[in-house]
C-alpha cells in the first residue's frame, strides 16, 4: 500500500498528519451541540433549508432551459 511518506516525502506527510489531528480535533469538540433551540428557532431554520433548497432548484432549472 503507498504512504503518504512514500508519495510526497517525510516532511509533507508529517504536516498533512498535523492537519489531519487539528480537523479532527475541532471534529470531536464540535460534534455535539451545546445549546438549546427553541421551537421558534429550529422551524425558522427549516424554512431557511426549504428555502435554499428551493433557490438551488431553481437556478439548476434557469441552467437547464438556457441549455436548450
Amino acid at each position: 500500500m503507498v504512504s503518504i511518506e512514500g508519495v510526497f516525502g517525510e516532511r509533507i506527510g508529517s504536516v498533512i498528519r498535523g492537519w489531519t489531528a487539528t480537523i479532527n480535533g475541532i471534529n470531536r469538540k464540535y460534534a455535539v451541540p451545546r445549546i438549546q433551540m427553541s421551537p421558534a428557532v429550529k422551524i425558522a431554520l427549516m424554512f431557511l433549508r426549504i428555502y435554499l433548497i428551493l433557490l438551488v432548484v431553481l437556478l439548476g432549472y434557469k441552467f437547464w432551459t438556457l441549455l436548450q
